[in-house]
């Protein structure tokens, strides 16, 4: 899997795929490991070791850091996930609370109610494009304030499904 990773102004793609993890088309020696039921890890990179913390942020994706008496917000996103803000244009935190069709189809269910409270990648509609069932989620923890649309409807590729606040 290939992930975004931005701090700050600077993003870079880190590639999981093989055996050792690959940043900005370069190999690194890297090891992540957690203390249970703590928010610290440890981090060896190319030899050396680093201690941090590393709490979730206010969505999925994003995380607040600890590292050497520093503290900074870093975000994190899946190659799908980007595609689908780029398509859609969905970069701002106004965007990140709405669900957006991610191509055309018709909507098969509806998960949620007006008023009811999600939870970041909870399931919210399911949407069938290309004769598959696709479930989209909650991008981040909130109340349902709208839903768009109808099970049954046909949507366009960007057609705004639901919104939370």
């Amino acid at each position: 899997m290939r992930y975004f990773v931005t701090i700050g102004d600077r993003t870079v793609e880190v590639d999981l795929t093989g055996g050792a993890p690959v940043v900005d088309g370069t190999p690194v020696q890297a090891q992540l490991s957690s203390l249970p039921g703590t928010p610290v890890r440890s981090l060896i990179a190319d030899g050396r070791s680093h201690t941090l913390t590393a709490q979730p942020g206010d969505r999925r994706g994003r995380w607040q850091i600890t590292l050497g008496g520093q503290r900074f917000a870093a975000e994190a996103v899946d190659e799908r996930t980007r595609a689908i803000r780029e398509m859609t244009g969905a970069e701002d935190d106004t965007a990140d609370r709405t669900i957006v069709a991610p191509m055309p189809g018709m909507v098969v269910k509806i998960e949620v109610e007006v008023g009811q409270a999600v939870k970041a990648g909870q399931g919210v509609v399911i949407v069938e494009a290309m004769k598959m069932e696709n479930e989209l989620k909650a991008p981040a923890d909130g109340v349902v304030a709208k839903i768009a649309v109808q099970e049954r409807q046909t949507v366009d590729k960007g057609a705004v499904l639901i919104v939370l606040e």
